[in-house]
């Protein structure tokens, strides 16, 4: 099951190591407690969204860009999750293609690779 707080975490938390900023100064300035800052970082805790403007004020990155990288990564994630859930026929395999994701957004992420038919995908090099 994908949930949407690990990948709004993981998001938050590349946002705050881009900038080179420690746990302790973003929950500083967003006025919120290093240990809950680093739980919804880790996806343990749900952020409301009066949490998340602080977060994002914080870190000088707006919620729609934040909401946007969360959106790409959840549609990565369901593809995934539907390619692993389902067998490709054995009639299909032979016009698919490998897409494989290594960064998101030019940040380095888990190696992902996806198998679809070449006009479902749009590859854009970096």
């Amino acid at each position: 099951m994908i949930l949407l707080r690990r990948l709004l975490g993981d998001v938050l938390r590349r946002q705050r190591q881009r900038q080179g900023r420690t746990l302790r100064e973003v929950s500083s300035s967003a006025r919120v407690s290093l240990g809950y800052l680093s739980e919804v970082e880790r996806g343990q805790k749900e952020a409301s969204s009066e949490l998340l403007s602080a977060i994002c004020d914080a870190l000088d990155v707006r919620m729609s860009e934040l909401m946007r990288e969360v959106s790409d990564e959840l549609s990565l994630a369901e593809l995934a999750a539907s390619a692993a859930a389902k067998p490709v026929p054995a009639a299909v395999r032979p016009m698919l293609n490998s897409v494989s994701v290594t960064s998101v957004a030019g940040v380095p992420t888990e190696r992902v690779t996806i198998k679809a038919p070449a006009e479902a995908v749009d590859v854009v090099a970096a």
